[in-house]
């Protein structure tokens, strides 16, 4: 009888542990496919300099040059070097002389027609997103896309309607799972609900479809918090400090 048991049973014990490993498979395989994304893209943005590093390898050092054009060495090289260059770019950033570098590097490209709305636009939105707008919070809920419903969005501004003076908030509505995309809804700033939510929390509850959140939300209504008060965990990335 135990052995009938038994056999019944597998089957169904089978399929329990087969489905736990699928649910543990899926995180670790979602994270290797974004790593491995972000990954490819540094090292395709790399690639020219290890390529000149290895003519230069082979003309000099031809001995060095065998294990120099292995493909992963490649990569892994190509990845260090725009990881290098990412950091100077930012330690730069920082510094008065690298601003005003920028500053003409902006300056240049206002002067190209195609590309000044897209490159201005993008670091016009950055820029908003490290600001806290004023008497409103950053992450809130809206009506979207039915008045029954709420989704969580970003308030990059407010605006003032021209004619009747009411405030305005533009309000941009990422989408699951991927946040760089989505909509740019205009919200009048009293059917705004303010959640005490910060961008962190925000992006990874959107980027995991809602499985990654704090324990509350404010649904009905607004959060009670000073709106005036200084920017606090509410702004998670802060311009760096400039340094002489």
């Amino acid at each position: 009888m135990a052995d009938v048991k038994k056999q019944t049973g597998f089957p169904s014990n089978a399929q329990h542990y087969v489905f736990a490993g699928v649910l543990t498979l899926i995180p670790l395989w979602i994270t290797w496919l974004v790593f491995k994304f972000f990954l490819a893209q540094l090292s395709q943005a790399g690639m020219p300099w290890v390529r000149a590093v290895f003519q230069g390898v082979q003309t000099f050092a031809p001995s060095m040059s065998e294990w120099l054009s292995e493909p992963w060495f490649q990569s892994a090289l190509a990845v260090m070097f725009t990881l290098l260059a990412l950091y100077l770019l930012g330690l730069a950033a920082t510094r008065v002389m690298g601003r005003r570098l920028l500053g003409l590097l902006d300056g240049l490209i206002e002067h190209i027609p195609l590309v000044h709305p897209i490159y201005g636009g993008t670091k016009k939105l950055l820029t908003a997103l490290q600001q806290k707008p004023k008497h409103v919070q950053r992450v809130v809920l809206i009506e979207f896309p039915s008045p029954e419903m709420k989704t969580v969005g970003f308030v990059t501004r407010l605006v003032t309607d021209k004619d009747t003076g009411q405030e305005l908030a533009a309000v941009y509505v990422p989408t699951t799972p991927n946040p760089t995309s989505g909509y740019l809804e205009i919200v009048p700033v009293e059917k705004l609900i303010s959640t005490d939510w910060t961008i962190d929390e925000a992006m990874s509850f959107i980027i995991s479809g809602g499985a990654v959140a704090p324990d509350h939300i404010n649904y009905a209504k607004s959060a009670s918090f000073a709106t005036d008060a200084a920017p606090s965990a509410d702004s998670s990335a802060r311009e760096p400090p400039m340094e002489r």
